[in-house]
């Protein structure tokens, strides 16, 4: 997702860039933040839930996000909250497009539900840099992956091409299997 944000702020300086935290780990806040730093590319973190609220605001006109596993039908598995963000991206009218190289497709699945969910253990979420943060018998579910629904999904960016829906005709045509 970070090389299509280049080049498309080298193409145009006025985008303004929000990064989700991307909890519990904080990829968003240590990872992407630091690419985009890297890359002399302003961004704004924000808190993982406040993206609706910013694009009731109409501060966000598309969202980018990346993807680990790509089913045939273009249903995507990434990291959770991708599919919430989907979701109020659809409410509010926003374009949400996926950006992922074509190594990521596997049409050998059919459909997002048959893609493996990984549960993490409950501790990441009940700590925060192994300082606790939960009271000490709080339980948690750590569920890091969730799926997004290829409907709301508008376009699937590789370094092949850009594929629209419908994606189960379309991504065979740029997706090849070896």
């Amino acid at each position: 997702a970070l090389g299509i944000i280049r080049k498309f702020y080298e193409k145009n300086k006025k985008i303004k860039i929000f990064v989700d935290e991307t909890r519990p780990f904080l990829q968003g806040a240590r990872l992407t933040a630091w690419e985009l730093y890297k890359l002399k590319i302003p961004y704004t973190l924000i808190i993982d839930n406040s993206a609706g609220f910013l694009m009731k605001k109409g501060e966000i006109s598309s969202v980018i996000v990346g993807a680990d596993r790509i089913a045939k039908n273009g249903d995507t598995a990434n990291k959770i909250g991708t599919y919430s963000l989907a979701v109020l991206a659809n409410f509010h009218n926003i374009p949400f497009f996926v950006a992922a190289p074509s190594s990521t497709f596997d049409l050998s699945i059919e459909k997002g539900e048959k893609i493996p969910i990984e549960i993490r253990p409950p501790k990441e979420i009940l700590t925060c840099y192994k300082s606790k943060i939960s009271p000490s018998k709080a339980k948690a579910y750590n569920i890091a992956f969730d799926i997004t629904p290829n409907e709301l999904i508008s376009a699937i960016i590789t370094e092949r091409g850009i594929i629209y829906p419908p994606y189960e005709k379309n991504i065979p045509k740029i997706i090849k299997t070896s």
